[in-house]
């Protein structure tokens, strides 16, 4: 009421004013200026807006365009102009601020969320206060309750006087439910089937998981993408004319149901007849042409055109042409239901690149950022070889986050900037740590370690771990820049002391002492290739209970060795990250032989292969992981078999989960575990968006999978008959204080002797 009462007082005195304006203004030339009524705002905001200064002749008009002008800055409930001699006095009544916000009955947005998406319009403590500016608040409060479904939603507000001229205000909102939608009707269809066609939808009724995945609210934006999908799908099939002809929703009184008719018209089919290139083309055209997916005789698909442009101006983009347009221009005979295309190059201007700049690196050095890079400065820009080296920088494990940016260089046509922005990891560790392992039970760790040494891209780690089945301490040392031209060098010493019973294995203990040295060499941009050569001594001792298989091997060959060990590897990687990676391939192949003629030595081989393959599936939410792996190892010369210590196994979180860690395969006299020679994993996997913590995926994993393997020993024929397997989800957080990971899993194809473990998982441990 205060407020309405104020505007009519307002109203009148600048009526009354107005009026008496014509029998009492003079004019007269302004002296001074003086102001009353301010308390918060400053005279001199004041006088930046008003529209004259003193000097100037103050006359009828002059007073009426000051009095908008005020006005309409919003601060000001009244104003008045009066004169003393030649003195103009303001007479200011303020518009009150906002003292508080406050927000009840919002479940679904956060209050914090709200406020700052509402400072938009002005609305936030300390600015002032216009009915109209809460009017507009309530209106998109509502807009964005509407786009999660809740049609019901009631919001009201309440004003309250406080001191100093300020105003309390409440925004009570009442969510109620969110609407569903109950029928989605497609009419028109004939080619396709409805449900055929709602599989390319968002939106559907409720389903087992739309609590989940809430894709049975409606919301205008997905319906329009439903609606570009549907419309994709038939251009995908040739059905070059299909129309959305019109969309009906309605929703029940009650607001709690919602319906949706979509109306279409498909048309016919249309045919390529004919593919080209026109423009300049750059590059020959046989290679053009091998990019581009759409054929002649073929039927007319708006995908295929859209990547064979992309693939066009990537291609260009290789040559220094990022700014290459590339147009597919169809030619349609309505007549005989056919369409020739035409794709048009323009390459524009060859660019080049000015500089390469990086920001975020506040203690790596700058080469060693600079040494990652496949683009060069002086160069014709490359967008494989700019992305590439954003992929590179991911993969060193020294930073979070890297994002990339080429802007034109000011004043040019042909040059670019390429800015590299990236999110440095703490690379350095000083501490110990608790952690848990269902297989190895308390684990107490002291770690001190460098990743990136005062930032040389450097690695320096000293490890003590100490645990129910291990005990360990280790120093490494590694340099991935050894020579400049990428060669790497690692240096390993450590002490281990392991039982092996507490790991689910046979009765038996193992000291070993050791050192390792290795190369690595990249061979090509994604392959290297890498050797090492190390040197083991490695002690058995027996218990109570040890098994015939182990007692007869020392027999054999006795129960302390001298092993020298040289290896080989040879990697092929494509991946995008180091750490949960989600694009690209991986295959991996080591070869570990002991070398005979040093006194008590062993004489063995080993082989190890692994593949990782990725893949979008219909949207970058969700991955398409396949995964093996493949060992086999033996003897030979003097040593009778592949000592038992070097057995592959498996069972458990990083080979077949919901089985026992190291339990599957063959057992010994004792029926425990004794590993095997043979060892065959695969697996497949969907990474999931994590719900809630979208903004985490970088740190969090969650996906469901199938895995599938086992271990044989050098008596067992390899069968798939008696391959083990077992489905279930599984989470990865990688935590500043470690790796934490866990899994459930229901075994299938077990045998009633296998030991099964449903839920595993691990904190605290190395990832």
């Amino acid at each position: 009421m205060r407020f309405i009462v104020n505007k009519l007082l307002y109203v009148l005195t600048l009526s009354l004013i107005l009026i008496a304006q014509p029998q009492a203004a003079q004019e007269f030339v302004i002296q001074d200026i003086r102001v009353e009524g301010l308390e918060r705002i400053t005279p001199g905001t004041v006088f930046n807006y008003l529209p004259m200064k003193v000097g100037d002749t103050f006359d009828d008009s002059r007073s009426s365009e000051a009095v908008k002008t005020l006005f309409k800055t919003g601060f000001f409930e009244d104003v008045k102009l009066e004169r003393d001699g030649n003195n103009l006095i303001l007479i200011f009544k303020e518009r009150p601020s906002i003292g508080t916000i406050t927000m009840t009955g919002n479940e679904d947005i956060e209050t914090d969320e709200l406020l700052e998406n509402l400072k938009q319009f002005g609305f936030a403590e300390g600015r002032v206060f216009v009915q109209s500016t809460l009017d507009q608040v309530k209106q998109e409060l509502q807009r964005q309750y509407y786009s999660n479904g809740k049609y019901a939603v009631k919001i009201n507000s309440t004003i309250t006087e406080l001191d100093n001229n300020r105003v309390g205000i409440s925004i009570d909102v009442s969510e109620g439910l969110a609407a569903k939608i109950k029928k989605i009707n497609i009419v028109g269809n004939t080619v396709y089937t409805e449900k055929r066609l709602l599989k390319e939808f968002k939106s559907s009724t409720t389903g087992l998981l739309s609590f989940y995945s809430g894709d049975d609210q409606y919301s205008k934006q997905k319906l329009s993408g439903d609606l570009e999908a549907l419309r994709s799908y038939y251009l995908d099939g040739g059905y070059l004319n299909f129309n959305v002809d019109s969309t009906q929703v309605s929703i029940t009184p009650d607001k709690r149901d919602i319906y949706i008719t979509i109306n279409v018209t498909e048309g016919e089919q249309y045919t390529v007849t004919e593919v080209k290139l026109a423009g300049d083309y750059i590059l020959p055209q046989e290679s053009l042409f091998d990019l581009i997916s759409i054929q002649s005789g073929k039927l007319f698909s708006r995908k295929k055109i859209t990547n064979s442009s992309k693939a066009l101006t990537e291609r260009l983009g290789q040559e220094g042409y990022s700014f290459a347009n590339v147009n597919s221009i169809p030619d349609i005979n309505k007549v005989e239901k056919t369409v020739s295309i035409t794709f048009f190059v323009d390459p524009g201007k060859r660019v080049y690149v000015r500089r390469i700049n990086f920001t975020g690196n506040a203690k790596t050095k700058d080469v060693v950022l600079r040494r990652e890079m496949r683009q060069q400065e002086g160069a014709w820009i490359s967008t494989t070889q700019v992305e590439r080296g954003k992929q590179r920088l991911q993969r060193t494990g020294y930073f979070e986050d890297v994002n990339v940016e080429t802007p034109a260089v000011a004043g040019t046509t042909d040059q670019v900037d390429i800015n590299y922005t990236v999110e440095e990891r703490s690379g350095g560790q000083l501490g110990a740590g608790i952690g848990f392992s269902q297989t190895q039970g308390f684990i107490f760790n002291t770690n001190v370690s460098q990743t990136n040494i005062l930032g040389t891209g450097n690695r320096l780690n000293f490890q003590f771990n100490n645990s129910d089945t291990n005990t360990r301490y280790g120093l490494g040392y590694s340099n991935p820049y050894f020579t400049d031209d990428g060669i790497g060098s690692a240096y390993d010493i450590f002490y281990r002391e392991t039982n092996a019973e507490d790991a689910n294995l046979a009765v038996f203990e193992t000291k070993e002492f050791g050192a390792t040295f290795a190369l690595s060499l990249p061979v090509t941009e994604h392959n290297t290739i890498g050797t090492s050569f190390g040197y083991t001594n490695t002690e058995i001792s027996t218990e109570v209970g040890t098994s015939s298989q182990i007692t007869n091997f020392i027999a054999s060959n006795g129960n302390q060795y001298d092993i020298l060990k040289f290896a080989m590897n040879f990697a092929y990687d494509t991946r995008n990250k180091s750490v949960l990676p989600d694009k690209g391939a991986l295959q991996r192949i080591n070869a570990v032989v002991s070398l005979p003629g040093l006194g008590d030595s062993l004489e063995y081989f080993k082989i190890n292969y692994e593949a990782k393959w990725f893949k979008d599936l219909y949207n970058e939410d969700f991955v398409l992981v396949l995964g093996g792996k493949f060992g086999y190892g033996d003897s030979y010369g003097d040593t009778t078999e592949l000592p038992f210590f070097e057995n592959f196994y498996a069972g458990g979180p990083r080979t077949l989960r919901g089985y026992e860690e190291n339990t599957l395969g063959p057992r010994d006299s004792t029926n425990r575990a004794l590993g095997g020679d043979t060892r065959i994993l695969y697996n497949a996997e969907i990474i999931l968006p994590v719900p809630f913590l979208s903004s985490y995926k970088k740190q969090i994993r969650l996906t469901t999978f199938i895995d599938g393997g086992n271990v044989f020993g050098s008596n067992d024929d390899v069968s798939f008959d008696d391959m083990r397997y077992s489905a279930g989800l599984s989470a990865i957080w990688i935590s500043p204080f470690g790796a934490v990971s866990a899994s459930i899993a229901m075994p299938f194809a077990d045998e009633s002797t296998d030991e099964i473990q449903n839920f595993q998982f691990n904190f605290g441990t190395a990832f």
